[in-house]
């Protein structure tokens, strides 16, 4: 279902359009819809990417990029046209990495700091346009929270993999890969003499190597 956004008036003139796509967060949803209330996801959709926001437990960017509409964990409901924007992809990805200093993991809140709020800010900056107020309307009416919103559903954790930590694999498998080949020449070549320095070396080699810190977006798995 695709919908038209609000004033556009304003809005960035452009040739690029960004949506807004709207997922449930709970059944409940199919009726607090038409009271103008309900707990939802969203993501910002330009170039063919979907941008979004989502809390983790440590102090890097939750800003994380999939495809469009196939957010996993939550029910898509409907794109909505916010506007148009002029940047191209590599300016889009600047700014989700300017965001990303605001928008980290640890600093989630379903109240004060949510995937809406991030939408509302990269919409304005792209299109100049915010998010139609319904898709964040609860989290501005923040008492009733404790009454509607499952427990679970007090922090909105994504699942993905960081940057990061797909380089700190890739180095350990590098040096597991090269402590078995000193192992196999130092037993071939001699048995009974196996060389322990080699296997310290390796392992000390092990802790020092640390991931590169990246402001880059992340990704979720397929």
């Amino acid at each position: 279902m695709l919908c038209r956004g609000g004033s556009t008036s304003e809005g960035v003139s452009g040739s690029v359009p960004v949506y807004l796509n709207v997922y449930d967060l709970t059944p409940y949803n199919g009726y607090a819809y038409w009271l103008g209330l309900g707990v939802y996801h969203s993501g910002v959709q330009v170039h063919g990417v979907e941008y979004a926001f989502g809390a983790h437990e440590y102090p890097s960017t939750g800003i994380f990029e999939g495809e469009p509409k196939q957010c996993e964990g939550f029910t898509f409901r409907k794109t909505i046209l916010i506007g148009k924007t002029d940047m191209g992809p590599a300016e889009v990805r600047a700014l989700m990495e300017d965001l990303a200093q605001d928008y980290r993991g640890n600093a989630y809140n379903l109240i004060t700091k949510n995937c809406n709020h991030f939408c509302n800010d990269a919409c304005i900056k792209l299109a100049g346009n915010p998010i139609p107020n319904w898709v964040n309307r609860l989290a501005r009416i923040g008492f009733l929270c404790n009454c509607v919103l499952p427990a679970s559903l007090n922090t909105t954790k994504v699942r993905h993999h960081k940057v990061e930590d797909k380089t700190q694999e890739g180095e350990k498998m590098k040096l597991r890969n090269g402590s078995s080949k000193i192992c196999s020449s130092n037993s071939s070549s001699n048995s009974s003499s196996s060389s322990p320095s080699s296997t310290t070396r390796g392992r000390s080699r092990s802790r020092r190597t640390q991931p590169p810190l990246s402001p880059l977006i992340i990704r979720p798995p397929s």
